[in-house]
C-alpha cells in the first residue's frame, strides 16, 4: 500500500515533466526559434528570454512566500489558540500592486518597440530583395518580383541581406514561417500580408514550413531556405534567367510525354508561373514533394501516384505505362542549372 501511495505522487510529477518536454527540440537544425540565425530572430529571441526571466522570477517569489507562510504560520502541536486576525495591510497591498505593474512595463516597452520596428515596409526600397511567397496545398511558390523569376520549394537568398516578403495564398489559409530567421505570418487567399526578414551572415540551409493547419498533408508542407554567398546567388539568378538547354536524343521521348501531360501545369522556364510548381532547376533540389529524397524511385512514385505520396495534393494521376513514367523521370533529371 505504501508503494502505491508513492507512485500516486510520482506519476503526476512524471506527467508534468512529459508536458514540459513536448516544448523541447534540437538546437542546430536550422528551424528553431531558440537558435536564431539573423537579426530579426535575435530580437524576438531576446523578448522570449526577457519574458521567461520575468516569469521565472515571479514563480520563485511566489513559491518562496508560499512555503514560508506554510512553515512560519503552521499550526503547532498543542496550540489551540486563535491566530491574530489581520484585516489588511496598505503597505503590502501597494507593494504587490506596484511590482506587477513595473514588471509589465519592463516587458511591454521593449515588446511594443520591437513589434513596431519589425513592421516596417520595404517594398519600395531598391536595396531590399522583393519576394512574393504564395501558399498552395501543399507547396510553396516564390516569385522574385524584380527579377521575374518563379520557383518553388527552394528559396535561394544571399547572405546579409534584407528580404521583403509579400505573403498570400491561393486556396486556404497557410502560415509562412522560417523559425531560424524570424516569426511566422499568415498567408490568406485574396489578401497580402507584409513581412521582412534578414538573412544569416554565413551560408547555410534553413528549414521553412507552414505553421497553420491547412489540410491532410499540412505536416509535409516544408521548404528549404538556401542562404548562399553573393557570388553564388548572382550565378543562380543568371542560370535561372537563362533558357533551358535542349536535351539529348535519348531523353526526347520523355520530353514529349512531359509536354503532353505535364506542361499545362508545370513551367520549365523561370519567367512563367503555373498551376503547379515551376520546375526550372528541379533536378538540383534535395527533395521530391518537399520531404522525399531526390531519387529516381521517389520521382517515379510521386508522378505516378501523387495522392499516395502526399494526400490531398491537387496534382492528378496521369494514365501512363511504367516505362513512360521512367522516360519522364529521365527527362526531369536533366532540368539542372549547371
Amino acid at each position: 500500500m505504501n508503494r502505491w501511495h508513492l507512485w500516486k505522487r510520482i506519476i503526476p510529477l512524471l506527467m508534468v515533466f512529459s508536458l514540459l518536454l513536448t516544448g523541447c527540440s534540437l538546437v542546430g537544425q536550422g528551424s528553431n526559434p531558440i537558435d536564431p540565425k539573423a537579426s530579426v530572430a535575435e530580437e524576438q529571441y531576446g523578448l522570449i528570454l526577457l519574458s521567461l526571466g520575468i516569469m521565472i522570477l515571479v514563480v520563485i517569489v511566489v513559491f518562496v512566500l508560499y512555503f514560508y507562510a506554510i512553515v512560519r504560520y503552521r499550526r503547532k502541536p498543542g496550540d489551540d489558540s486563535i491566530p491574530k486576525q489581520v484585516e489588511g495591510s496598505h503597505k503590502l497591498e501597494i507593494i504587490w500592486t506596484v511590482i506587477p505593474l513595473i514588471l509589465l512595463l519592463i516587458l511591454a516597452i521593449p515588446s511594443v518597440a520591437i513589434t513596431f520596428s519589425q513592421d516596417e515596409d520595404y517594398t519600395e526600397d531598391p536595396e531590399v530583395i522583393q519576394v512574393k511567397a504564395i501558399g498552395h496545398q501543399f507547396w510553396w511558390e516564390f516569385e522574385y518580383s524584380d527579377l521575374e523569376i518563379y520557383t518553388a520549394q527552394d528559396l535561394v537568398l544571399p547572405v546579409n541581406q534584407r528580404v521583403q516578403f509579400e505573403l498570400t495564398a491561393t486556396d486556404v489559409k497557410h502560415s509562412f514561417w522560417i523559425p531560424g530567421m524570424g516569426g511566422k505570418m499568415d498567408t490568406n487567399p485574396g489578401n497580402i500580408n507584409l513581412l521582412y526578414l534578414d538573412t544569416p551572415a554565413e551560408p547555410e540551409v534553413l528549414l521553412g514550413k507552414c505553421a497553420e493547419f491547412c489540410g491532410a498533408s499540412h505536416a509535409l508542407m516544408d521548404f528549404k531556405v538556401r542562404v548562399v554567398s553573393e557570388e553564388e546567388y548572382d550565378a543562380w539568378v543568371a542560370n535561372m534567367q537563362a533558357p533551358t538547354a535542349a536535351v539529348d536524343a535519348d531523353v526526347q521521348s520523355g520530353e514529349e510525354l512531359f509536354k503532353q501531360n505535364c506542361m499545362s501545369c508545370h513551367a520549365i522556364e523561370s519567367g512563367f508561373p503555373g498551376l503547379g510548381p515551376n520546375l526550372k532547376g528541379f533536378a538540383d533540389r534535395e527533395l521530391v514533394g518537399s520531404y522525399l529524397e531526390m531519387t529516381d524511385e521517389n520521382i517515379f512514385k510521386w508522378i505516378k501516384n501523387p495522392q499516395e505520396v502526399k494526400g490531398g495534393s491537387t496534382m492528378p494521376a496521369i494514365p501512363l505505362e511504367d516505362d513512360q513514367f521512367h522516360d519522364i523521370v529521365k527527362y526531369l533529371k536533366t532540368l539542372t542549372l549547371e
